[in-house]
């Protein structure tokens, strides 16, 4: 019997962590965080005044000033969004794909999710007539969306929004009266930066959006949790500010006080962080690159990686060569890929796609080698790509797709 919903296989509904980068921790933040470890006094909920500072510097930077009260930090993204969920209330909107973590926590909250199709050129962003007809239905059934979650530089798909394409879908979730959640975890992994026009919504409605920053994206190690949220500098951005807090506080969702410390290092932006980030989105955007080009000569679809620590690739054009695999659906796809690869290659079902739709995402970062010291030297090579261990992991993965090329070549019908 042929699988047509994805609950019941494995962890569907809570999906894949962010994909990690692979990387030895920078010095200087272990010594930050270890000079901090002989705190005996947690961080208050929301945060301290040194990381809240630090959390406003860096958003102001990036074209989201928040002023006093409008600031609030947690232990990770998901406890960010879990408060934001449940302060608003109402039914939440994301586009589909989206980052596996975005759905679960409203389904934790019992709140509906729906998901909006997206724009041919990228992910991230609804398209704003999907949005209109989705808002539209939902409320002809008697829901009430008040909640929309994007993400302009794109995990799953690792693309970037352009403007005039976010600015529609602003205008259109404004129309309907929702809030937005800007989730900025991805904005400081631009891979063409100077090529690549990234704005965020909070610069264009800075009214109606809130901004989230999970610092594992870019600044600290995923396994040191740590968020920053940016709420909007209105009596209503006030009162969502109060009951954020009260949310945190009913959970006792307090960043560690090393941690925190950490954070607000990283945040600060001084030169060894700004330097390991440069060079980071530097090997990651490499990887990633010839992670596109194996994948597209093979003949599966995927849109060029823009930013952060992956790729989304479509196999639907190599379908039957992977039915020959037993593969007939997206759990089937993370099972085989995962298995031929050594390494997680989570299906779209995870992120919001149908099950039957053969896609997946692959990360740069398992590529990278399996000790610190192979992934270190990935960091400081001229020619990462060319390192012996990277060569064995890209070689392995040409091997896979090309067999699943010459395979559909085969079982193509004769011209």
């Amino acid at each position: 019997m042929r699988r047509t919903e994805p609950e019941g296989h494995g962890p569907v509904r809570y999906g894949p962590p962010l994909p990690p980068d692979g990387l030895p921790v920078l010095p200087e933040l272990a010594d930050v965080l270890a000079r901090a470890a002989t705190r005996a006094y947690g961080e208050p909920v929301g945060g301290g005044p040194e990381l809240l500072d630090a959390a406003r510097g860096h958003l102001e930077r990036r074209g989201a000033p928040a002023g006093p009260g409008r600031t609030v930090a947690a232990p990770g993204a998901p406890a960010l969004l879990v408060a934001l969920t449940a302060a608003l209330g109402g039914d939440v909107l994301v586009p589909r794909p989206c980052a596996a973590w975005w759905a679960p926590y409203a389904r934790l909250l019992g709140r509906p999710v729906f998901h909006v199709a997206t724009p041919a050129e990228c992910g991230g962003v609804p398209d704003p007539y999907a949005l209109l007809e989705t808002v539209r239905r939902v409320r002809a059934e008697g829901g009430e969306p008040r909640l929309l979650v994007l993400s302009v530089a794109d995990d799953p798909t690792a693309t970037v929004a352009p403007p005039e394409v976010l600015h529609e879908a602003v205008e259109a979730a404004a129309g309907e009266g929702l809030h937005l959640v800007s989730d900025e975890t991805w904005r400081d992994t631009l891979h063409t930066p100077h090529d690549t026009v990234l704005v965020g919504p909070a610069e264009m409605l800075p009214e109606r959006v809130t901004v989230v920053t999970d610092l594992a994206g870019a600044l600290l190690p995923g396994g040191w949790p740590a968020a920053v949220a940016r709420l909007p500098a209105s009596a209503a951005g006030d009162d969502l500010h109060a009951r954020v807090l009260d949310v945190l506080t009913a959970l006792d969702a307090r960043v560690a006080a090393p941690v925190a410390a950490a954070a607000a290092y990283a945040l600060a932006e001084p030169e060894p962080v700004a330097a390991r980030v440069a060079a980071t989105v530097r090997l990651h955007t490499r990887v990633a690159h010839a992670l596109h080009a194996t994948v597209v000569a093979a003949g599966a679809l995927a849109l060029p990686p823009r930013a952060g620590r992956h790729l989304y690739a479509d196999l639907g054009p190599l379908r039957e060569a992977l039915a020959a695999r037993g593969v007939g659906d997206a759990q089937d796809l993370e099972d085989f890929l995962t298995a031929r690869l050594g390494m997680p290659a989570p299906g779209g079902h995870r992120f919001g796609d149908d099950l039957g739709a053969l896609r997946v995402r692959l990360s740069t970062g398992s590529l990278l080698g399996g000790t610190d010291a192979e992934r270190a030297e990935c960091l400081t090579s001229p020619t990462p790509l060319e390192l012996p261990h990277v060569q064995r992991a890209l070689t392995l993965l040409r091997s896979v797709f090309d067999d699943l090329r010459d395979d559909a070549q085969r079982r193509e019908p004769p011209r």
